[in-house]
């Protein structure tokens, strides 16, 4: 079985808004085009920050140097030949996001918005650490 490791991060800015990211059902068909926080699975050997960073980076164009806070561990796949566990932190960051193709879109969100997102359109992990005050908006 292999084990692979995801790191995510629910960014928020100086105005309390939260970045999320619209999926490509292009890249991700198997999902479709949900909502996510940002975030990736992590190259082996290569530190957890640096795997954050270098997500942050790719997906939304913008450079951390903050010092996030670890929020939850997720189990999110286990299947016959894989295991996925993902990390999910907390951190901040300003800046207009600039997606890569692995996205439709990016915006940055009130608590209120997320909150409002309806089920079907909101990635079903992050939406768990919410509905379980792992992560509170």
């Amino acid at each position: 079985m292999e084990l692979q490791v995801g790191v995510k991060i629910l960014l928020k800015n100086s105005e309390g808004r939260y970045l999320l990211a619209r999926r490509n059902p292009k890249k991700y068909p198997e999902v479709g085009p949900k909502w996510d926080i940002i975030g990736g699975r992590i190259k082996p050997g290569t530190p957890l920050l640096d795997n954050l960073k270098r997500e942050i980076k790719e997906e939304v164009g913008l450079d951390y140097a903050g010092q996030p806070r670890l929020a939850a561990a997720q189990d999110i796949l286990k299947i016959a030949d894989r295991h996925v566990v993902r990390l999910t932190y907390l951190g901040e960051i300003d800046g207009e996001p600039k997606i890569d193709d692995d996205h439709l879109e990016a915006k940055w969100l009130t608590a209120d918005e997320i909150r409002q997102l309806p089920e079907p359109e909101s990635d079903s992990f992050f939406k768990r650490l919410l509905d379980t005050g792992a992560v509170e908006l």
